[in-house]
């Protein structure tokens, strides 16, 4: 495909995108110049749902890999482009298939419930899925006698077994972004903003959790924001998610409760990646039928609660 000559980058994007009949999902933690050119953003859960129901021929993934993996299984027979095929989640690369294999052989009667944040080998040999923004109601829709494996975030499944009463084998997973954060963050954050609400993500530790006002997913937090009329508000999960708070409610101040809560890998993704992936179609992300398959009926039970 040739080089689009005497236009801007966003441009040459656009015109691409037109030509190959292409859709950009963006993640909320992307940077705030990906965001802007995507044709939709949101949160994991938001995004398996719009990966679901794309007419698009092409999906550009402008995220980590384990989310253009569950684009890629939703969408058997469409193209699925990662810009930034680098970009891992150290979380999902906590649990691998064979240790997951290993925990079942040892709790033969479990259900497995897997965060999205995993790869589709994890998502093969789980029940369902979940994301941070579901993971309540998919629990609770199991038995309360059910045992339950919950991987690989050790802080959602705590918090969901807080929230549900049910009650979790967790693998001891976590995400380094979210973990940075501690109560000493929210008291100081609280002493600068007096009166101010805390929203934090429920991959924060307990302690973090504990102190907040609310425990809410990305999309949660976008949702919640724009019921309210308070003036200011301290945000803890990844600071991607301040440029959309910003710009979806310009008469109201956001505070990262950490400046340093910058996920390396979310922060990959530049606009001439998107470009370069459009035009030379890379990188696209295929799966074996024997992974997928599984994986998607995981994905699938999880969009059907």
């Amino acid at each position: 495909m040739c080089y689009l000559v005497g236009m801007n980058i966003r441009e040459e994007i656009q015109a691409l995108k037109r030509q190959r009949n292409a859709v950009i999902l963006a993640h909320n933690y992307q940077p705030g110049e990906v965001q802007d050119i995507a044709d939709f953003t949101g949160d994991s859960l938001e995004l398996a749902r719009k990966a679901a129901a794309v007419n698009e021929d092409v999906v550009v993934f402008c995220g980590v890999h384990f989310m253009a993996e569950t684009a890629a299984i939703l969408n058997p027979g469409k193209t699925v482009l990662l810009p930034t095929p680098d970009a891992g989640c150290p979380m999902a690369d906590m649990i691998t298939g064979d240790q997951l294999r290993e925990l079942k052989a040892k709790h033969p009667g479990a259900k497995v419930l897997c965060y999205v944040n995993s790869t589709a080998e994890v998502k093969a040999q789980s029940d369902c899925c979940v994301t941070s923004s579901n993971a309540l109601d998919v629990a609770r829709s199991y038995p309360p006698e059910q045992e339950i494996i919950f991987v690989p975030d050790q802080h959602l499944g705590a918090f969901t077994v807080e929230q549900t009463g049910r009650t979790f084998i967790l693998w001891p997973g976590f995400c380094p972004t979210h973990a940075w954060m501690t109560g000493a963050h929210i008291a100081g954050a609280r002493a600068a903003h007096p009166g101010a609400p805390v929203l934090v993500h429920p991959e924060c530790p307990k302690a973090v959790r504990d102190a907040a006002d609310h425990v809410l997913s990305t999309g949660g937090m976008c949702r919640h924001i724009r019921t309210r009329t308070e003036p200011v508000f301290i945000i803890g999960t990844e600071t991607g998610i301040l440029h959309r708070l910003r710009n979806e409610n310009p008469g109201k101040t956001f505070v990262p409760l950490l400046e340093a809560a910058v996920c390396p890998n979310m922060k990959k993704t530049t606009l001439e990646k998107v470009l370069w992936s459009l035009r030379d179609n890379q990188t696209v992300v295929t799966l074996p039928e024997a992974i997928a398959l599984p994986a998607r009926r995981a994905i699938e039970a999880m969009l059907a609660v």
